[in-house]
């Protein structure tokens, strides 16, 4: 038995084909349609099979092997009841027997007929095939994930249950005023999930899902404010490696910027010293929360002074020095017993909520403005240092000093995992500030 297995010339309005097969033995033939289709770009017609990432792979591949299997199973019991017959009595395979066969096995994958109409799908459901293809190839994390989670419900609270034909330049700019004016953005935000958007669009295109191309030239103007990079001086570090927290229940007096006293009730001391120290470790070797969470005593050799970890975020591997700051915390749990992990879990919420309470304890309160815009509309929010802190300021507090110090910028790169240098703009801005700033004191000698 012969199977093969090719796609239809005939394309439906998104520009997928039904894939066929044909059904061949000792002359008999049949073709049929396994009742599944798939864009063209996604086929590989010479392998005979769906490419890697394709949207229903794994449902194509289930049906071509079910298929295969059952007509080789048939073939192979129609032999043995020859074998049992007399030569006259034999009844060869004709195609008529595999057109009965397929209609009674498999009548229930057939294509829709003509006059029937598939209701269409919404953006909900071709984002849910983007995120699943895309996904599995690429090895998305579940927070890039989530951000495409987040699209769809932004476009269904805009678009009640509407297909991708509403995305034209018209819907686009109403998806913006949606965004901006309902559930109020900042344009910063808008422009992130407007680039995301847009990254959808270009696979739904690529693969059939849509064909208007307006959001290729779809590129709206956003003001902004330069990013502001909130990091840990020097001093203030070292202050937050031997600061003395107070036990639970303690009532702590406290000054703000103002020079107004108040008086903070500590809770959660523990857990409070336990973020303390996961913060100190990554702002002296560069990592991000999620991977010191994951960082296994398996990960250290301490005999060259270093540890290999495969980044959560982006699946590199790279080797980090330790130095004596890093040493210090982890001789801190060396002797504790985390399932093998060197840091207690804990969740990234959680521990956020716990540094701004250790920095506002040690207060570092010194106000700082955050300028952003809403539409064209500019907002100037100030708040104290220790409300803009959180787990990642502590990889930037390490990047901005090691520039300070004039480690090379492509070195504290491979610490980092950074893969070009745009990232690195920001700190390289702020290193280069704090030069001149030193430099300055010459000038009051």
């Amino acid at each position: 038995m012969i199977t093969n297995f090719y796609l239809d010339n005939k394309a439906d309005r998104h520009g997928n084909k039904p894939i066929m097969v044909s059904l061949s033995t000792c002359g008999a033939r049949h073709r049929a349609t396994i009742g599944i289709k798939v864009n063209p770009g996604q086929w590989n017609p010479d392998k005979q099979r769906p490419k890697k990432g394709a949207a229903n792979k794994a449902e194509i591949e289930r049906a071509i092997k079910a298929i295969t299997a059952h007509f080789s199973t048939y073939e192979e019991t129609r032999k043995l009841e020859n074998e049992k017959r007399g030569k006259e009595d034999r009844e060869p395979i004709t195609s008529a027997d595999l057109k009965a066969e397929w209609s009674k096995s498999f009548s229930t994958r057939r294509s829709k007929a003509p006059d029937e109409k598939a209701a269409p799908l919404t953006i909900g459901d071709v984002i849910k095939l983007f995120v699943e293809a895309e996904g599995n190839l690429r090895n998305w994390t579940d927070g890039t994930k989530d951000k495409f989670h987040q699209l769809d419900t932004r476009l269904s609270g805009c678009f009640k249950n509407a297909s991708l034909e509403v995305l034209d330049k018209k819907g686009l700019t109403k998806f913006v005023a949606f965004l901006r004016d309902v559930m109020q953005y900042k344009n910063t935000t808008l422009g992130k999930t407007i680039a995301l958007l847009k990254w959808f669009l270009r696979w739904a295109v690529a693969n059939g899902y849509h064909r208007n191309s307006d959001f290729a030239s779809f590129s709206p103007k956003f003001t902004t404010a330069g990013k502001k990079v909130v990091y840990l001086e020097w001093d203030e570090l070292m202050r937050t490696f031997d600061f003395e927290i107070p036990d639970n229940g303690t009532e702590v007096e406290l000054t703000d910027s103002c020079g107004r006293s108040y008086t903070k009730i500590v809770e959660d001391a523990p857990a409070i010293r336990r973020s303390r120290d996961i913060f100190c470790f990554c702002a002296t070797t560069s990592l991000r929360f999620s991977d010191a969470v994951n960082l296994k005593w398996s990960d250290i050799d301490l005999a060259s002074g270093s540890f290999t970890i495969t980044t959560k975020k982006t699946a590199d591997t790279i080797i980090i020095d330790l130095n004596k700051y890093s040493l210090r915390i982890l001789e801190k749990y060396r002797q504790q017993d985390n399932g093998g992990f060197v840091f207690p879990s804990i969740t990234n919420q959680r521990m956020n909520i716990y540094l701004k309470d250790l920095f506002e304890l040690m207060e570092i309160n010194q106000p700082i403005t955050d300028t952003y815009y809403i539409g064209s509309k500019r907002f100037d929010e100030t708040r104290p240092k220790y409300e803009y802190i959180g787990t990642h300021t502590a990889r930037r507090t390490f990047i901005c000093h090691a520039l300070m110090m004039g480690i090379p910028c492509d070195v504290v790169m491979k610490w980092t995992g950074h893969s070009d240098y745009k990232a690195m703009k920001p700190y390289i801005a702020i290193a280069d500030s704090a030069k001149k700033k030193e430099m300055l004191k010459f000038d009051e000698r």
